[in-house]
């Protein structure tokens, strides 16, 4: 297919070069873009995040692709894309809207009532809300299904009481989505039931954790007798599960958006920088072959993302191929920063903006990456779902598939 902007695309790329030109400051040419695996937000930051989404948002143009009903422009998928790619060129605060505005605003859209629509997606849209996203468990994971926070019906309201883990942004969201088990009768997928949940309620309590890079910016959350309405659950009871599947669908296909693939430019530039031997690292033909080779993935990585994109544009939902992109992009920017590292000899070992090669980017993506291989599911899930659901390849063996939950073991057993 052709990637080259046709002639609308070009027309609205102009358009909004010239907005941000009007509105934000260009980012010279060889400056490296803020590195936002940290995820250090400070009060202002998160401030500034918000002026400039509702500036967006005032001015026409926050999410593109939301219809108009909610503050969107329903313009197509495409069109999102060449927003964001000019967007990128210009020193913006950090988007902190990623997990309301590219998951949890679709599955709004999908599974929400009309007055849960109403109510919610325009003012996510605007930014003055924040949203997080709270699925994982101290022992469920990569096993979301296995999750035990429980919700049990009191009246018109839920009760819920348990903990939820690596939940991002969740110290500066105002309104988070929670899956919880509300039947341990029922099979462990079919036991589930989706929440919109007010991250100030009394009983939710919010723990940041340290990461090995020196940032805060996931969380532990306990939740203690937190009393949800009935109003608040989105979709049917029981019907958690299919609810989550279009958050996660949506997940991967943004985190498969990303990975190392928009890296490789900062890459080349440490390489022609970087002295190895007395001359540019980037001489040496082993460099040359290793810059090759991740140029070639990355380009792999980005054109199945337009191949993605095109499918939603014509009117396709999130699918398992999303999870391609995810598989491959978190590796290879894990490798990348590897390499980074290499090149930088000693001063690798130096975390420090000031001194660092291109202000600690390479740093702090080594230290972050890792992550970046479990969040949104791990390699071994992501394949299992390629292997399955792509491949149509024959299922695991799953013995607990069809067992009330109650009755699946737990821990260790008894001598």
């Amino acid at each position: 297919m052709n990637f080259e902007d046709t002639p609308q695309e070009a027309a609205f790329r102009a358009k909004a070069r010239a907005w941000l030109e009007r509105n934000a400051r260009l980012r010279p040419p060889g400056e490296t873009a803020p590195n936002m695996l940290g995820e250090r937000e400070s009060a202002d930051v998160i401030q500034k995040a918000k002026d400039w989404q509702t500036k967006k948002f005032d001015e026409g143009w926050a999410v593109l692709t939301w219809p108009k009903e909610y503050g969107g422009q329903g313009l197509g998928r495409l069109e999102a894309v060449v927003w964001s790619q000019e967007e990128a060129k210009f020193d913006v605060p950090p988007n902190i809207y990623a997990i309301g505005h590219g998951m949890l605003g679709p599955t709004l859209m999908a599974h929400g009532n009309d007055e849960q629509k109403n109510k919610y997606i325009r003012e996510m849209a605007r930014g003055q809300v924040v949203w997080c996203q709270l699925f994982s468990e101290p022992d469920a994971g990569s096993d979301l299904a296995g999750l035990r926070t429980s919700a049990a019906r009191d009246g018109e309201n839920w009760v819920i009481n348990g903990q939820k883990i690596w939940s991002t942004g969740a110290h500066f969201s105002d309104f988070g989505m929670i899956v919880t088990r509300s039947d341990p009768n029922a099979a462990k997928h079919a036991g589930l039931t989706y929440f919109i949940v007010d991250m100030k309620a009394p009983g939710v309590e919010i723990q940041p954790i340290k990461q090995i890079n020196g940032a805060s910016g996931f969380n532990t959350v306990f939740f203690s007798d937190v009393r949800v309405p009935d109003s608040n659950r989105l979709g049917g009871v029981g019907d958690g599960w299919r609810v989550a599947i279009t958050t996660l669908m949506n997940e991967r296909v943004a985190i498969g958006a990303g990975g190392g693939a928009g890296r490789f430019r900062d890459l080349l530039k440490l390489a022609r920088e970087t002295r190895r031997n007395g001359r540019a690292a980037i001489e040496d033909s082993s460099v040359r072959q290793q810059l090759a080779d991740f140029y070639i993935r990355s380009k792999g990585l980005q054109f199945t993302g337009y191949r993605t994109l095109s499918a939603l544009a014509r009117g396709a939902t999130p699918g398992p191929e999303g999870s391609i992109g995810k598989a491959v992009g978190a590796p290879l920017a894990q490798e990348m920063a590897s390499f980074a590292m290499e090149l930088q000899g000693v001063m690798g070992a130096v975390d420090d903006e000031s001194v660092s090669p291109q202000e600690g980017l390479w740093q702090e993506m080594y230290l972050g990456t890792p992550g970046i291989r479990i969040a949104g599911g791990t390699d071994e899930i992501l394949k299992n779902i390629i292997a399955e659901r792509v491949l149509r390849l024959p299922p695991e063996i799953r013995v607990d598939k069809d067992r009330p939950f109650r009755e699946i073991p737990t821990g260790s057993a008894k001598k």
